[in-house]
């Protein structure tokens, strides 16, 4: 609380649809006496910090063509493939980078 001090919060008092608060999030609340001492009552959220999966996820245009640049050089090594050609080294582990990274900006 504003005082600095350690005030129970219990997950009944939390509005509906919140589960869990993250470290920072700003709450306004009302302090009843409880046998584990001062107890948040009629909690509301008035500010959460932002989200990191949020601010780190692609641009879903950017990530778009990045998936469509990818199918064209998926399609040329496919395509070398069927003519028993491997693709090189240097070009097999660009092209494993490229699919890792887009697997990561998908996951996030």
């Amino acid at each position: 609380n504003d005082e600095g001090e350690d005030v129970y919060l219990a997950a009944s008092s939390l509005p509906e649809g919140i589960a869990t608060v993250k470290p920072g999030t700003k709450l306004e609340f009302s302090i009843a006496d409880s046998r584990r001492g001062p107890q948040a009552l009629s909690v509301h959220v008035i500010d959460a910090p932002p989200s990191l999966a949020e601010n780190s996820r692609a641009n879903p245009d950017d990530l778009a063509a990045m998936i469509e640049d990818t199918i064209k050089i998926l399609d040329r090594v496919g395509n070398g493939l069927r003519q028993g050609r491997h693709p090189s080294s240097v070009e097999a582990e660009r092209l494993g980078r490229v699919l890792r990274g887009i697997a990561t900006a998908l996951e996030a």
